[in-house]
């Protein structure tokens, strides 16, 4: 803390926590009633624990009323009193019908993992799952994968792998590591051979694997015929044979052997990343049920009886990427999302395409099934304004993203600066945005009711609401984003937002399109199209009155959409403009554009967060020398880049996790790849080792912000070289754990505070 300023620390660190009290809608489920005119909606939601550094997890429910058929009356949503605190669980999972939820709670330290089967009015059934049989269930992103059967008699999930056996020694030497414990002071298990993973946040988890539970047994199974070289995710039940005689899951498996180098047998970085490879895969359940009387026993694709010889099957051979398989509630079509062209290309991050199997009702393990195109990858919009769609980017997929038409699903993607809901008839081909075009909103789907859909809507200056699109009845030549009216839902999140939205009640949110600055004959066409900036005004006293913050996202395939950030509001109420850049090589806006960065950063995307910001003070709205900028990750690197290639420019910055140095990256990372595609282009992926040639060291160090050290340390001192570094070793990248994040962001709105208001 700086001596001088205690009490802007108190001020700040008391306005911080405002917003900080603000909760995060994170999920929802709809839960079947016998009523179709009602159903009940299960809220997954958070809240920061400072004193625990933890996240609190509540549920929070709701009825909601419609009049089915009609779409012509808002819905009313009842909602429960209180949330309720889940204390100590992982995960919640209501089965199809809604009757039942499953509750997970990873066990610590070597406690076994229970699993609670929960009825309307008690525990029907309690599982602990030893450390023999697994460890904790996959809760993440990527792995996370928890399915019931229709009949809900079984679930299907993920979870690590049983620890591989360490050897263990006493006063003789070796003995056997099951007559040793860890308390056992006459002897110590050794540490065994090192196990590869898949990285940041991934470390000392074991292998993904798959399982099943027989609930009315009571019995844990793990699925068989599924190679120890592939890591399990995103289960899914296959829809059973007539007669229920064949019982099949669906998953993604990620094969180890994704290292680029040579084609080595290695465990990439995967948070983050979606240009690892991978397939859908199917496999029989471990449980199958008895035969019917008279049919001769179910046979395998290698001939054998049972599930017991049988070798899971690659459904997408054809594909690098296959991911969030979701069969329709017919069982007939199957969806999948392929990030093809991140895998192919190298770029961590790149545009989507979704795809479609055609399931049949009497599907055999040897059965290869054709893959159908569905949307396909845009590589350019048709248009420069921002109107026609730009591809799809999605990060996830709902557990049940089909309208009951059968034919539809509901998808949530970046378009441009924004996030929005997109409705594909997976038949004909058809995308349209379904969610207002008009406005600076981002919108995220969180379930689908019946034909409607229950969704999050949120502003860079207006905290997350609920609201509930009815999807109606018009023309086909009035068209599929016509169908759709979005009512604000009535919520007690209202109430918890009342407080930040009057502190950013004086601001005001606009897209700004920059023309590329100075484009070059031998760029593509997308490559050439504008980019964007979100510009947060503080209009109390005149935007270009008040100083401004640059605020440049990582990646450097990520985006930053027009939806509440809690840091960014939180800069916005001490009366900073900020100014969000989506420099060239942001999803959202084809993929042309996207891959025109790779091989150019450091140079590329620092023009265009100049561009941005001499756009804006051309346009009057920011003052030039009242600037600060902050990033994170590679938004850190282009910070470090800027106030080395232009010192002049800024005031003050901020860099979060920066990458400053390429060449001492690549040989300490768990992604080293992404050093050679960003540095070199993606011819250069086949390089990427963690032992770079002396040509690929000077390019490295060329692009670095480490180049221009002489620059801005010296601009530094010029000026009084006021520095300031803060170390959060029990975090991870993204700097996320709420005390880190708390102390992180107040610190910065301190020193820009400071250092902006002696240059006024």
């Amino acid at each position: 803390m700086d001596a001088m300023a205690p009490e802007e620390y108190a001020s700040q660190s008391k306005l911080l926590q405002e917003f900080t009290n603000v909760p995060s809608i994170d999920s929802a489920s709809i839960l079947k009633t016998n009523d179709e005119d009602r159903s009940r909606a299960m809220f997954s939601i958070s809240q920061p624990d400072l004193l625990a550094n933890t996240n609190r997890k509540y549920v929070l429910y709701s009825h909601i009323t419609t009049r089915a058929g009609t779409g012509t009356t808002s819905p009313d949503f009842q909602w429960s009193p209180f949330p309720t605190e889940t204390t100590g669980v992982s995960a919640t999972v209501p089965s199809p019908s809604g009757s039942k939820l499953l509750v997970v709670r990873n066990g610590e330290r070597g406690c076994p993992t229970k699993l609670e089967i929960v009825c309307q009015s008690h525990v029907e059934k309690e599982i602990h799952v030893a450390g023999s049989v697994h460890g904790p269930l996959y809760t993440d992103e990527w792995f996370h994968g928890v399915s019931w059967n229709q009949e809900e008699t079984l679930v299907a999930y993920v979870a690590e792998a049983p620890a591989t056996p360490r050897p263990a020694f006493n006063r003789s030497g070796y003995t056997r590591e099951e007559g040793c414990s860890e308390g056992d002071c006459s002897a110590w298990k050794g540490q065994g051979v090192w196990e590869e993973d898949w990285g940041e946040t991934y470390s000392k988890k074991g292998r993904p694997s798959l399982f099943v539970l027989d609930i009315p047994r009571g019995e844990v199974v793990a699925a068989k015929g599924v190679p120890t070289s592939l890591s399990v995710g995103q289960v899914v039940w296959a829809p059973e044979s007539p007669g229920g005689r064949h019982k099949y899951l669906v998953f993604v498996g990620w094969s180890e052997r994704n290292g680029f180098f040579q084609n080595t047998a290695r465990k990439l970085g995967i948070k983050y990343c979606s240009n690892r490879p991978c397939a859908l895969y199917a496999a029989p359940c471990p449980i199958q049920g008895p035969e019917p009387p008279g049919n001769p026993p179910a046979t395998t694709s290698d001939g054998k009886s049972g599930s017991g010889g049988a070798v899971a099957r690659n459904l997408t051979p054809g594909f690098s990427s296959a991911l969030f398989p979701r069969f329709s509630r017919d069982g007939r079509l199957l969806v999948f999302l392929s990030s093809k062209q991140a895998v192919d290309s190298g770029a961590h991050n790149a545009t989507d395409s979704l795809h479609v199997i055609n399931w049949p009702s009497d599907w055999k393990m040897d059965e290869q099934l054709d893959v159908t195109q569905v949307v396909p990858v845009v590589m350019c919009p048709e248009d420069d304004d921002g109107g026609c769609f730009p591809g799809l980017y999605c990060s996830s997929v709902l557990p049940d993203p089909w309208l009951s038409d059968g034919r539809t699903v509901i998808l949530t993607s970046s378009w441009r600066s924004a996030e929005v809901i997109l409705s594909v008839d997976v038949l004909s081909g058809k995308v349209a945005r379904i969610t207002p075009e008009d406005s600076c909103y981002s919108w995220r789907a969180l379930a689908l009711d019946g034909t409607n859909v229950l969704a999050v809507s949120s502003s860079p200056i207006d905290p997350p609401s609920i609201s509930y699109g009815r999807r109606l009845a018009v023309t086909p030549a009035e068209g599929e984003a016509r169908r759709w009216t979005w009512d604000e839902v009535t919520s007690p999140f209202m109430a918890s937002n009342s407080k930040v939205k009057s502190l950013l009640l004086h601001h005001s949110v606009s897209i700004l399109k920059i023309p590329v600055p100075s484009p070059s004959a031998d760029l593509s066409d997308g490559g050439k199209l504008p980019l964007e900036a979100i510009f947060v005004s503080c209009s109390c006293k005149g935007s270009s009155r008040s100083p401004t913050v640059v605020v440049l996202h990582g990646g450097p395939h990520s985006v930053s959409v027009s939806s509440y950030s809690k840091s960014s509001a939180f800069l916005a109420s001490l009366g900073f403009n900020l100014l969000v850049v989506n420099y060239r090589g942001t999803p959202g806006y084809g993929e042309e554009a996207l891959q025109s960065l790779p091989g150019k950063v450091g140079s590329q995307d620092v023009e265009d967060c100049l561009a941005a910001l001499d756009f804006a003070v051309e346009e009057e709205l920011v003052d030039a020398s009242r600037v600060a900028v902050v990033g994170i990750s590679h938004g850190g690197f282009l910070t470090t880049h800027l106030i080395g290639q232009a010192p002049d420019r800024f005031a003050v910055a901020a860099a979060r996790n920066p990458v400053c140095n390429l060449s001492l990256m690549a040989g300490t990372t768990d992604i080293p790849d992404w050093c050679y595609v960003v540095a070199c282009g993606t011819q250069a992926k086949r390089y990427a080792s963690e032992a770079p040639s002396p040509g690929h060291l000077r390019l490295f160090y060329q692009r670095s912000p480490i180049a221009h050290v002489s620059k801005y340390a010296r601009s530094l001192i010029e000026r009084g070289g006021d520095v300031k570094i803060m170390m959060f070793p029990e975090d991870i990248h993204e700097i996320n754990l709420p005390r880190s994040d708390f102390e992180s962001f107040l610190n910065i709105g301190v020193w820009f505070k400071k250092h902006l208001n002696a240059v006024a």
